[in-house]
């Protein structure tokens, strides 16, 4: 990239940095002490701003930069990550929503601990949230890594290293000095750039091809090199059962991980009633189903008009496509359309990656505090001792996230996301259902649905192509996978549940019926809720 490229995108990056810094800053010097304000922020948002937050939460550099990647290089097979982000949000509507806004405070343990002994449940799902976290934290991480590598010109391992540890150390402030409310308003604020940004863009493509959806789809198809097999399913997950089975895979990991991810569901707690919990998600939907469609747009714009091998050549697995696709339309490179509006995606993108991790950071240090220190120390525990073990928690978590997303640079980061949505469906999602609709679960059933869904998600991710034995693996050189498929979630999604229902016949204590009843109450009525 020239020069000019190079200062406007940074001129834009440091005013994005200072403008939530700023925001930051006049939060921390509210009163941030009280767990209930770092944790949920005071609980005062109204369902429109908590739907733009969860919105902003949801749009990651994972939709913005790697649904778009792998649409420009597979087509049809690329827009399964967006149907399935957009489906999973009628899971969270239907079952989720209202439900744990009545029955919890702060975290997904809130929830569980409600009906059974509280620090066996504490633990683990505390240790569940805190692994997810960190999972989705490195597709974020990968993300950013790639915008500044394509910025400085491609070729700069230390721009990308660097970058990455510098988005740790922002998300770090953003958490332990503003806690939940500054958060929520870095949410909104990406979330307006990020809507206006993909908007402008999708015009411009559908401009460029005379509003003519047909002429898109054809020249991308041309310029793919597989012709309408492109449009077709099966360039990336046809070849053989493997890969069919990785498909399905996917599919369900996407569909039901999003009722499972820590910072979606953290965000339900900011808002007064489990009315406006549902009115959030309603509002969140729309924005959430019309970026997404968007992204359909921009996939496919990007390989019409940038062509897959230059997508490919940039970064391999096609993070960088958006950014491309923006200098394309402005004109090409050397113009000053094309300056401009490469700059400005590049910065929109680089704040949907700052106010991403910021939500995640908080989740799982809210779990770190609120779950393992509260179980772990009850004695010496109070809120005020929870919020401070909360911000180093930040610091801990910020840096394992920086590691990782250094080994993981060049793995594309809708796919990391896609490993994160595995595991969250299968150690989350199965005791959420479970406590929330099943009279008869118990301590032990909670307890083992969540190690049961953790442990072999994670070892099945350790011991497959990602990180070992194919060229795109986190360590080429090396080969110890014994699980052929990439995403674990077919496997370990039903371990989950099993786990659970074993878990709960073998168990030697009776269920709690009164407490069950309570519990029922609560969450359909939302009488006695916090």
């Amino acid at each position: 990239m020239t020069g000019s490229h190079q200062t406007l995108a940074l001129v834009l990056f440091s005013v994005f940095v200072a403008v939530t810094l700023g925001i930051t800053t006049w939060v921390s010097r509210q009163r941030q002490g009280s767990a209930e304000e770092f944790y949920a922020g005071g609980r005062l948002f109204s369902p429109l701003e908590n739907g733009f937050a969860i919105a902003g939460d949801y749009m990651s550099a994972a939709s913005f930069l790697g649904i778009s990647g792998l649409i420009a290089l597979y087509g049809y097979d690329g827009m399964l990550y967006s149907v399935g982000f957009l489906v999973a949000w009628l899971v969270v509507l239907l079952l989720v929503a209202e439900l744990v806004r009545n029955c919890g405070r702060f975290t997904l343990a809130d929830v569980i601990a409600a009906r059974m002994a509280e620090r066996p449940v504490r633990i683990a799902a505390g240790s569940s949230s805190v692994v997810v976290s960190v999972l989705y934290l490195v597709a974020q991480m990968v993300g950013a890594g790639s915008l500044v590598a394509l910025l400085l010109g491609g070729t700069s391992e230390a721009a990308r290293s660097w970058t990455v540890v510098g988005v740790g150390a922002l998300m770090v402030i953003y958490v332990s000095l503003g806690g939940m409310r500054a958060t929520t308003w870095i949410q909104i604020v990406k979330a307006v750039l990020l809507m206006a940004g993909t908007i402008t863009l999708t015009v411009l493509v559908l401009l460029r091809f005379h509003g003519d959806v047909t002429a898109l789809l054809s020249t991308a198809a041309e310029r793919s090199g597989h012709g309408l097999d492109f449009l077709a399913p099966g360039l990336r997950y046809g070849g053989d059962w493997t890969a069919r089975l990785d498909f399905i895979s996917l599919g369900l990991a996407l569909v039901l991980g999003t009722a499972g991810l820590p910072h979606i569901l953290s965000r339900f707690y900011t808002v007064p009633t489990a009315r406006a919990a549902r009115r959030s998600v309603v509002w969140s939907i729309g924005l959430i189903g019309g970026f997404y469609l968007m992204t359909i747009v921009l996939g496919f714009g990007a390989a019409a008009l940038i062509g897959p091998g230059a997508v490919r050549a940039s970064h391999a697995s096609g993070n960088t496509a958006v950014p491309l696709l923006a200098l394309d339309l402005g004109g090409g490179a050397g113009s000053t359309g094309g300056t401009v509006l490469f700059a400005v995606v590049a910065a929109v993108a680089f704040a949907t990656i700052l106010a991403v991790v910021a939500g995640i950071t908080l989740a799982s240090s809210a779990s770190v505090a609120h779950d393992l220190y509260r179980s772990l120390r009850r004695r010496h525990s109070t809120p005020y001792s929870e919020v401070a073990v909360a911000r180093f928690a930040a610091a801990g978590i910020g840096a394992a996230a920086i590691g990782l997303g250094l080994l993981a640079r060049d793995l594309n980061v809708a796919f990391l996301v896609g490993l994160a949505f595995a595991v969250a469906a299968s150690a989350n999602l199965p005791v959420l259902l479970y406590s929330l609709f099943w009279r008869r679960f118990t301590t032990r059933g909670a307890v083992w649905s969540v190690y049961g869904g953790l442990i072999p998600a994670v070892l099945l991710v350790l011991l497959s192509p990602v990180v070992s034995g194919s060229p795109e693996a986190v360590f080429p050189g090396l080969d110890f996978h014994v699980f052929p498929l990439q995403n674990p979630g077919v496997v370990s999604i039903p371990l989950g549940f099993l786990a659970g229902w074993i878990g709960t016949v073998t168990s030697p204590e009776p269920p709690d019926a009164a407490r069950h009843a309570e519990t029922e109450v609560r969450a359909l009525t939302g009488a006695g809720a916090v």
